[in-house]
């Protein structure tokens, strides 16, 4: 008993001085902030009250067997020759001294190509500044904006703008095409800063302006900034304030849910799908100013579209996006990627018979569309039978003329204005003779 209540007096004099010793140890070895430079890219960090920068070398390369005879080599060629001095001093002629003096001549030429050698070496293993030149910024700015992409928006958009019952405005036109590609680059241009790390794993991704270093991300977020601002001022003041909250919404989904929600779950690919599926109701509402039936099935068109083309594009990029991290179907659940492919195609020949009973097209759309939708969908099945490359990169490369075709034959087989006008007068001068045959 006498033991213990010594040992507990003891103990409870020492912790003071421990917690005192702990506290000293952590102030002297915890590091107490880091600062991400944008600009430089570097760490900064604070050890004992001292700033100080810790940049990551390259990696040396793995040494080969043959380094040591290389380096023997090269040793060999920095070497000359040195002939032995007689003890009886003979008079040189001049002759050897010219060939002793050309051998010396050549051996401090090779010590001098090797040395920058080495030193270049040594150069290359670390980090260097990449400088921006002024005649390549366009085209990195246009692969930080997925220009292919900003594309294909811009004409969704136009298909939707036309197919709209209106009479054609020009004007409206290019303002809303151009403030929709603004608002394309923006959302393209944060995805990409969001992604950079997740982007360097994948080989599709890897070249990209930011993985490389080839704009700083302080430069690829003011150049979103420079075309999203304007973009949706664009679209609201130039065209009207519902196409404009539809191209900020149109952002926010794509940049806050779709981008995080890549690594979370594999709904990513729906809201994706509702993303592709905007811009058609922006250049529908451009043209209207109300979001009508027709907006609604354009959206849906596109919806459906995009499920078997990004489907059967994931399905051969499924080991990238295992190394980048990305929750994909064709990664986590194969069965159900091929499904919901087949699926939707099978939509777009609903979807397209529905249209003329919208009164936006004739009967002779769903008759026309419905080889190119019938063709889709047998590669959609085979997809979905065969779940190989082959099959999966027949239904891609059918999706890509899939959707400019049907968006032709839509406009082609589209009702006309003026129809529709003549088609309300007569239901309106029929009223009318109704009221007059019930008035007395």
């Amino acid at each position: 008993g006498l033991f213990l209540w010594q040992l507990k007096n003891t103990g409870i004099r020492q912790i003071p001085c421990q917690f005192g010793h702990l506290c000293r140890v952590a102030n002297d070895r915890l590091i107490t902030f880091q600062y991400f430079n944008f600009l430089k890219r570097m760490y900064v960090t604070q050890y004992n009250r001292d700033l100080s920068q810790r940049a990551k070398p390259k990696s040396d390369s793995v040494a080969s067997p043959f380094r040591d005879l290389q380096q023997l080599d090269q040793e060999k060629k920095v070497m000359y020759k040195i002939r032995p001095i007689s003890p009886v001093p003979q008079p040189l002629s001049e002759t050897s001294s010219r060939i002793e003096l050309k051998e010396m001549k050549s051996a401090a030429e090779t010590e001098d190509s090797v040395t920058p050698v080495r030193a270049e070496s040594k150069e290359d293993r670390q980090w260097k500044e990449m400088k921006l030149r002024l005649d390549d910024l366009p085209g990195i700015l246009a692969r930080l904006s997925k220009i292919k992409l900003t594309a294909l928006v811009v004409s969704t958009a136009s298909a939707g703008f036309a197919m709209a019952p209106v009479p054609f405005d020009l004007t409206c036109f290019l303002l809303a095409s151009l403030g929709t590609g603004l608002a394309s680059c923006a959302a393209n241009s944060i995805n990409q800063f969001f992604e950079v790390p997740f982007d360097s794993n994948m080989n599709r991704t890897k070249n990209r302006p930011l993985v490389r270093g080839q704009i700083s991300p302080l430069l690829a977020v003011c150049f979103a900034a420079s075309c999203g601002v304007p973009g949706i001022a664009l679209l609201t003041l130039g065209v009207n304030p519902l196409t404009g909250a539809l191209g900020a919404f149109n952002i926010f989904l794509y940049t806050c849910c779709y981008t995080p929600m890549k690594r979370m779950s594999i709904a990513n690919t729906w809201v994706g799908a509702v993303v592709g599926a905007i811009p058609p109701v922006m250049g529908w509402t451009a043209a209207t100013g109300s979001l009508d039936a027709g907006a609604l099935l354009l959206g849906g068109i596109l919806y459906s579209w995009q499920f078997p083309h990004f489907n059967a594009l994931s399905w051969g990029l499924r080991e990238d996006y295992s190394r980048g991290g990305y929750c994909m179907m064709s990664v986590t659940h194969p069965g159900l990627c091929r499904r919901v492919a087949l699926r939707h195609c099978l939509a777009l020949i609903g979807l397209s018979t529905v249209a003329p009973v919208l009164d936006i097209t004739t009967w002779t759309f769903p008759i026309i569309s419905l080889p190119i939708n019938l063709y889709i969908s047998y590669l959609g099945f085979r997809f979905y039978r065969d779940a190989d490359r082959s099959s999966s990169r027949k239904l891609f490369f059918c999706s890509l003329w899939h959707l400019p075709m049907l968006l032709l034959v839509m406009f082609s087989c589209k009702k006309s204005f003026l129809e529709k006008e003549d088609k309300g007068d007569v239901l309106g001068g029929n009223h009318g003779r109704a009221m007059e045959i019930r008035l007395p």
